[in-house]
């Protein structure tokens, strides 16, 4: 059985440790500080580990082999009961290289929050470790104003909500910039306003959605539902990738154990071929021999992409249909606000009607 960590409350220590990225750098830097503010007014006590204000690695926060120690220092230290990380990033595989999944069995589970790149954390503690990880938003994300989706998260945090929804509109791609202007002021009421501010919606949230009977996706009608059951696990296709065949690549042991996986995936900078290749390449390695189906996130890079006749929906639907179990594209979570967080590792069942999802959590 796959372990859930105790949930949390307030006056409990959430520790925030970067294994990827640290918010060093502007904005990053000071949507950190208002993040942890908020954090704090709403009662939980924050201990910061050294990677945090660190920006001497190369593609990462410092050298991996310290943001490892610092990771799993936090992970087993008894005044730390849940952790949040500092941000996502490119090489927290390199971090990994020194974490002992195995070890960590006998450590007491705690949540990890993070998405992204902490996909290299989040699914081998669930496929290896055999503990529950939160696949949602870093520490700076807490910076903008409060809505659903981040009520949602601190839900799952604490346990107060075992059934969630998605959400009706989301924020299309668009380059990444800094809300602050050249010399615009830097104390904390103004940086908190400039933060604190609501998703700038616009687009309504659809999704698409297909059963596959008899191996052939067939788009849903609008007032059709598909549903699936199992343990739901996932991440980032730009890292789960990678992790294919290495020692971190436990799932033939895990689909043993665990026959009903809902698969989670989305992409950052994956093209829509690239989307393809990984599908086909999780595929072949017996990845989804336990699938009861397919979540996928709006893709960020791949978005509206079409490449030599690849989009984001056949890329997924030519390397999955032959599975027979029902895909549903462009649901809410990865890197294209708002994110519904999702428990990896924990029994779930997901239903979907038109462009209604609702994720309903079995094991508490």
């Amino acid at each position: 059985m796959i372990k859930r960590p105790e949930y949390i409350s307030k006056g409990d220590t959430i520790g925030i440790t970067a294994p990827a990225f640290a918010p060093s750098i502007e904005p990053y830097s000071l949507m950190y500080g208002v993040a942890v503010k908020k954090l704090k007014e709403r009662g939980y006590n924050i201990i910061e580990g050294p990677t945090v204000f660190t920006g001497d690695g190369i593609g990462i926060s410092t050298d991996p082999k310290v943001c490892a120690k610092e990771l799993v220092e936090f992970y087993t230290r008894d005044d730390v009961d849940a952790i949040i990380s500092a941000g996502g990033g490119e090489l927290m595989n390199e971090t990994i290289t020194y974490v002992d999944f195995e070890a960590l069995k006998s450590a007491k589970p705690k949540w990890f929050l993070g998405y992204s790149d902490n996909t290299n954390f989040i699914f081998p503690l669930v496929t290896i470790s055999g503990v529950m990880g939160i696949y949602g938003p870093c520490i700076c994300h807490f910076s903008k104003a409060w809505e659903k989706p981040e009520d949602d998260v601190f839900a799952l945090l604490e346990g107060t909500g075992t059934s969630f929804t998605g959400y009706d509109r989301f924020v299309r791609p668009r380059p990444r910039t800094s809300p602050l202007e050249d010399g615009a002021p830097r104390d904390e009421a103004s940086l908190e306003k400039v933060f604190s501010v609501p998703y700038d919606y616009d687009a309504d949230k659809i999704l698409v959605s297909y059963d596959c009977v008899g191996g052939k996706a067939v788009k849903a009608g609008d007032s059709q539902t598909l549903s699936m059951s199992g343990v739901l696990l996932g991440g980032c296709l730009d890292v789960l990738e990678h992790l294919v065949g290495t020692r971190f690549d436990n799932m033939k042991k895990f689909n043993e154990e665990n026959p009903d996986v809902i698969w989670m995936l989305e992409a950052c900078d994956f093209t829509t071929l690239e989307i393809r290749r990984s599908l086909w390449n999780l595929r072949e390695a017996g990845w989804f021999d336990s699938a009861k189906g397919f979540l996928i996130g709006r893709p960020y890079g791949a978005f509206e992409s079409n490449i030599m006749g690849v989009d984001q929906y056949n890329a997924v639907t030519a390397m999955l249909e032959g599975l027979g179990v029902p895909i549903i594209l462009d649901a809410d979570f990865g890197h294209l606000d708002p994110q519904l967080a999702l428990v990896m590792g924990a029994k779930a069942s997901v239903t979907v009607t038109g462009n209604d999802m609702r994720v309903d959590y079995l094991n508490g």
